[in-house]
């Protein structure tokens, strides 16, 4: 990966630390994972203990205070795996559920999960998606409603990535009549009345396990309430900036990783008297592909930058996470295209990043609700 202008030593450093493990603890075994739905715990928290966890947590607790340029270039260094099932596994726990307790978390409610979130042995999740509302936050149904001294919630949450396996959970419920009034409240598994209603089956991220989640009447303490009451739509909101950052990592991570493989393909594989790379038309578009991957890239450390400031940028991480949703999805389709035959065998790396690539459009805020949201900032 090219130096950025925002780059400092400690992030090359990172990416460093970030490819090692990789190649040591990722690659060689995650084909089983994908077999398997799931990534192994004591992957996870040898991550914790690398310091891999809590990057971007308090260091009182085990993380390690970093700010959003800093997070920008572990999610990316981390995105240079084949495998998306381990990355969003990961990047769920640390970019989508974890900033949720590290910035509404109350003193005690760190002190208890934190520690344990950092060090990769409490796996997190946030279930806000429902069969009929996703990017719509506003439209959930699952409510919650206060019994003395206790919150009792009712409804199902759908598409809930690390929902299987995951330990600790916020999760988004209605609490007042108003369509905004939206609670997040902590729920640990084994909670009576709280259960995995189903594991789902996805044509991507494999290793990544996905459920369906069913509250029947779950009682959790007062205590357990993430924040002030009614403000969880707005906790959502800005925490959805994080989330679109990281999903673009991911997917500028994956084309890098694909141009590279595809280089060294066309390269070796002999055609027509020669290498593919004789062929002008797939030098050219390959080229084409790189410069839009470049272009994107610094879009996306400029927003990491300006969250570092402290600016507004609603709008520009909505067109981050628009274009390179898109783009990865043009990139990685290309690169297995000239891959041949190759490219649709299973269990190669390509034919995996382009299966796993498709979600980045969806996942996380699909393109046309990005698209929306930028134009209502003109």
């Amino acid at each position: 990966m090219e130096a950025t202008i925002y780059d400092t030593p400690e992030h090359q450093t990172l990416r460093e630390q970030v490819a090692r493990f990789i190649a040591r603890e990722v690659e060689p075994h995650a084909q089983a994972w994908e077999e398997a739905g799931c990534v192994p715990r004591d992957v996870l928290r040898r991550m914790g203990q690398a310091g891999l966890l809590g990057i971007a947590f308090e260091s009182e607790h085990g993380g390690g205070d970093a700010d959003a340029l800093t997070n920008l270039v572990f999610a990316e260094a981390l995105s240079q795996s084949t495998f998306a099932g381990f990355v969003i596994t990961v990047l769920v726990h640390t970019d989508m559920a974890g900033p949720h307790l590290h910035h509404a978390g109350n003193a005690a409610q760190k002190a208890k999960h934190l520690p344990r979130v950092c060090a990769g042995e409490a796996i997190c999740a946030v279930a806000i998606t429902e069969p009929g509302a996703g990017s719509d936050v506003a439209g959930i149904r699952t409510n919650a409603k206060r019994d003395g001294d206790h919150w009792v919630i009712n409804g199902t949450k759908m598409f809930i990535t690390n929902g299987v396996h995951a330990d600790l959970y916020f999760v988004a419920a209605k609490t007042g009549p108003g369509k905004r009034e939206v609670s997040m409240f902590i729920v640990e598994k084994g909670t009576p009345g709280f259960s995995v209603g189903r594991a789902l089956k996805k044509t991507g991220w494999l290793s990544s396990d996905t459920a369906e989640l069913v509250f029947d009447n779950v009682r959790v303490p007062a205590a357990n309430l993430l924040g002030e009451e009614g403000k969880g739509f707005y906790a959502v909101m800005k925490n959805f900036q994080t989330e679109r950052v990281a999903l673009g990592a991911m997917a500028i991570g994956h084309c890098q990783r694909a141009l590279e493989l595809t280089l060294d393909h066309v390269r070796q594989r002999q055609a027509f008297g020669g290498p593919l790379w004789d062929q002008q038309t797939i030098r050219q578009r390959l080229s084409m592909l790189d410069a839009k991957v470049r272009a994107a890239r610094q879009f996306m450390y400029h927003c990491a930058w300006s969250v570092t400031q402290g600016r507004d940028i609603v709008q520009q991480v909505s067109m981050l996470k628009a274009l390179t949703g898109e783009l990865v999805n043009e990139v990685v389709q290309t690169c297995q295209q000239f891959h041949g035959g190759m490219g649709f065998i299973r269990e190669t790396a390509i034919e995996r990043l382009w299966r796993d690539a498709r979600v980045l459009a969806i996942g996380g805020g699909a393109t046309e609700v990005m698209l929306e949201e930028v134009a209502k900032r003109y």
